[in-house]
């Protein structure tokens, strides 16, 4: 029996627009792959490799290239499917056809050629990426003087209304980038959170200065150089540092370093301790700037293979101490061993509010509980209070800003010791303004925060 030449061409109409729309499914969902792709996992890949991965990252390389590629790819097999299913569908019903091919091809891309493989590659983007790119590589290359044409018409259009294109990221967005990704590290458990304060805190250590991390001079243990050597070895031996200050005069005079080892050394090559000569055993004191980014003095650190600085303001004056332990504490977080003195400073209390010192750095309290207290203006929660209030405030007064509440606890004549911080949910938030209003009334005691001060987190 002969089948009637009309129905073969329908049959294989129907044939190319089964494969077409196959093809479609596979542009888009090369498309949402290759875009949705981990790029450090690629790389990680290519670094072991990986042949795929490695076409992966040429190919992410030009992005314009692969992009123009994929949707001129795309265009071209949905409008030759679209066609031939038109003139199938005319073919059967007349010029109705046309409204039938319609619906049916829309519903047809939709459906199969678009929501399906755009959604399959959105959850195996990696593993997808790497079994079409060498497919995706040869398309590359063949649309390629297409492609070409149609970027140097497109970005001739765009320079006439004065917009340029620009390949590379600027240092401030490749950094924005990468906070981003950090901060998709998603996870609740202590080892995550630690690992997110940790890569915070390295992008930071630029905008840190050594102003910020200091130990204050009146918390710094030094030795008075004029003092009789043995009892320089006492105060040595009751000191838990291994790098002491020395001064002459007045301890604000620094005349050199004392290195724990260094003394013990020329200790144990005198006869008579009466003879040992500090100055002599002493490193030359290092002195830097207050204003020193954190970046700049660990790379002098290791160029200069010390641990050790003295920090001084714009007129020489002596402000505090920084080692290489600080730095490294600003990244990984409070480093203790056997001879640390155990510092308080921070009290978790069973409504959620938290008890802190003064004197603890914003950046530990942001590290410690993923907070977003600002520490442009202040490093330590007393500053930050003192900056936002605009006064020195009297214990039992309340501040409401930045999503929080701050009571003032203690105060030793103008110094904040103590104080305690509770953060605000959204609905009390909302109303901080209210909020802070109340906590001015006579009866409570309480302040009023300023109009800076009230206003919810960044």
């Amino acid at each position: 029996m002969d089948i009637p030449v009309m129905d073969i061409e329908i049959l294989i109409s129907l044939g190319a627009i089964l494969v077409l729309l196959i093809l479609s499914a596979f542009f888009s969902g090369s498309e949402t792959s290759l875009t949705a792709v981990s790029m450090p996992r690629m790389h990680t890949l290519e670094q072991q490799g990986d042949t795929r991965a490695r076409i992966v990252n040429d190919l992410w390389r030009d992005k314009e290239r692969l992009i123009g590629a994929i949707l001129l790819g795309n265009n071209l097999v949905n409008i030759m499917a679209s066609a031939l299913a038109t003139g199938v569908l005319i073919r059967l019903f007349g010029d109705a056809g046309v409204a039938y091919a319609t619906v049916i091809m829309t519903l047809l891309v939709l459906i199969f050629a678009e929501v399906m493989p755009k959604t399959y590659a959105l959850h195996n983007a990696d593993r997808m990426a790497l079994a079409v790119a060498p497919v995706m590589r040869i398309v590359v290359r063949i649309l390629f003087p297409v492609t070409h044409a149609i970027h140097v018409i497109v970005r001739a259009t765009l320079h006439l209304f004065g917009i340029e294109m620009s390949a590379t990221l600027s240092r401030e967005r490749s950094e924005e980038e990468l906070r981003g990704v950090i901060e998709l590290h998603a996870g609740d458990d202590e080892e995550v959170r630690h690992e997110r304060a940790m890569l915070r805190s390295i992008l930071d250590l630029a905008d840190v200065e050594v102003g910020e991390i200091i130990t204050h001079r009146k918390k710094v243990v030094s030795i008075n150089a004029d003092l009789p050597p043995s009892r320089i070895v006492e105060e040595v031996l009751n000191s838990p540092h291994t790098r002491l200050p020395l001064w002459k005069g007045e301890p604000d005079n620094i005349v050199g370093v004392l290195h724990v080892k260094a003394l013990l050394r020329a200790v144990h090559d005198l006869d008579d301790l009466d003879k040992l000569d500090v100055m002599a055993v002493a490193n030359p004191p290092w002195f830097i700037p207050e204003s020193t980014d954190l970046l700049s003095q660990l790379q002098a650190f290791r160029a200069r293979h010390e641990h050790f600085a003295i920090v001084v303001d714009e007129y020489g004056e002596v402000l505090g101490i920084v080692t290489l332990e600080d730095i490294l504490e600003e990244i990984v977080g409070e480093i203790a061993d056997e001879h640390d003195v155990a510092i308080g400073g921070v009290k978790i209390q069973k409504d959620g509010s938290v008890v802190v010192d003064g004197s603890v750095t914003i950046r530990d309290l942001n590290r410690q509980f993923e907070w977003r207290l600002p520490d442009e203006e202040a490093s330590t929660i007393a500053g930050l209070i003192l900056h936002e209030a605009r006064r020195i405030p009297e214990v039992g007064q309340t501040f409401v800003f930045h999503g929080f509440r701050f009571e003032i606890l203690g105060r030793q004549r103008n110094q904040i010791t103590s104080v305690k911080i509770t953060p605000l949910d959204e609905d009390e938030t909302q109303v901080e303004p209210e909020m802070a209003d109340a906590a001015a009334s006579p009866e409570s005691g309480a302040a009023r925060a300023p109009a800076s001060a009230r206003r919810s987190p960044h």
